[in-house]
């Protein structure tokens, strides 16, 4: 295998290692798993977020030799297969605990025991730091495609913009009677207005949004024309175009445990998150956005609606895939918003 670089960051689920490997916004990233035990139920295509793993390496404690007889194949197999590096019998809980000290860190996994660990530590100084980087493009579809509705009635038209998108969002538009045509990235505003869509999603995905310029000017054009709901970075997206900053977290949120406070309600739900990038609430106003969603782990802004204007954007991820599904009624929170539009 080749060596992997990138930056390290942690996941603290528990399952759901495979929509991990394959979710396309941990693309020039090494995920370090903290639950100790991986890779003991395989493999199964269903499960995938895209057609392939995006992870530039994968680190675990324990990688399981045995794997469940319904499976398709093992872990290992699905890495050697796609030329992921990983790695194994390393002490996970230390690396965890090093980046919360220390913050997000570049690193490398390496097969060349030849090698000398100031050769190595002079490679890893020359990976590119995250921010500044636009890694939407090394995901996005390169032309659009259509998913029908899952009992074939289309109830709704909603465009997707591909900035890495999961499957399971797909899905859980598809579920509730949509028709999704999914986008590039970089396809123009007028393109989605033409098409008289109900309402835009817009998807999660990698990288540093702020040199994503390309993606916020076509949002900006779309405010006013169809109903928004961003998602992860679609959600910082939303706020860069709405005249919001974003800032980057010192390691940011990975996992199927965070607990988010719904402040129009009260309610607590425990999301799945992805994202080392974080939308500044103060740069926002606040006369015409309302703050809607909280972190209970360290306050950071999670959710916004605007005040007159049909948009909605979570930081968080309302598919899960994987993780709790406390957040999957966003969507139907979303028809809502698009019935009271028309």
């Amino acid at each position: 295998m080749e060596p992997a670089t990138g930056e390290v960051v942690f996941n603290t689920s528990s399952v759901g290692y495979q929509e991990i490997v394959s979710d396309p916004s941990y693309s020039f990233q090494i995920v370090v798993m903290t639950s100790p035990h991986i890779g003991n139920y395989g493999i199964e295509e269903a499960v995938s977020q895209s057609e392939r793993p995006h992870v530039a390496g994968f680190v675990v404690r324990d990688l399981s030799p045995a794997f469940h007889s319904r499976s398709e194949g093992s872990l290992r197999e699905y890495f050697e297969k796609n030329g992921i590096t990983a790695i194994s019998g390393v002490d996970t809980r230390a690396i965890t605990r090093r980046i919360r000290a220390h913050g997000a860190l570049r690193g490398l996994i390496t097969t060349d025991p030849e090698r000398t660990v100031e050769e190595l530590v002079g490679e890893v100084r020359t990976v590119p730091l995250m921010d500044g980087l636009d890694l939407v493009q090394k995901v996005t579809t390169l032309r659009p495609y259509v998913k029908e509705p899952a009992d074939g009635e289309a109830r709704r038209r909603i465009a997707v913009y591909d900035f890495g998108v999961k499957r399971g969002i797909i899905t859980s538009l598809t579920q509730r009677g949509c028709e999704v045509v999914v986008y590039p990235a970089s396809t123009h505003a007028d393109e989605i207005i033409n098409q008289s869509f109900d309402g835009v999603v817009l998807s999660n995905g990698p990288g540093d949004p702020e040199p994503v310029s390309y993606a916020r000017e076509n949002i900006g054009q779309l405010i006013g024309k169809v109903p928004i709901f961003g998602i992860c970075l679609g959600h910082q997206l939303t706020g860069l175009a709405l005249g919001g900053k974003t800032y980057k977290l010192k390691f940011g949120h990975h996992g199927g445990n965070h607990p988010i406070r719904d402040m129009r309600s009260g309610r607590v739900e425990i999301t799945a998150q992805n994202h080392g990038f974080a939308v500044d609430p103060d740069s926002l106003d606040l006369s015409a956005i309302e703050l809607t969603h909280i972190n209970l782990n360290d306050d950071t802004l999670e959710g916004f609606r605007h005040r007159s204007e049909p948009i909605m954007a979570v930081q968080f991820h309302p598919e899960a895939a994987p993780g709790p599904t406390d957040s999957g009624h966003l969507f139907d929170d979303f028809f809502e918003m698009i019935e009271a539009a028309r």
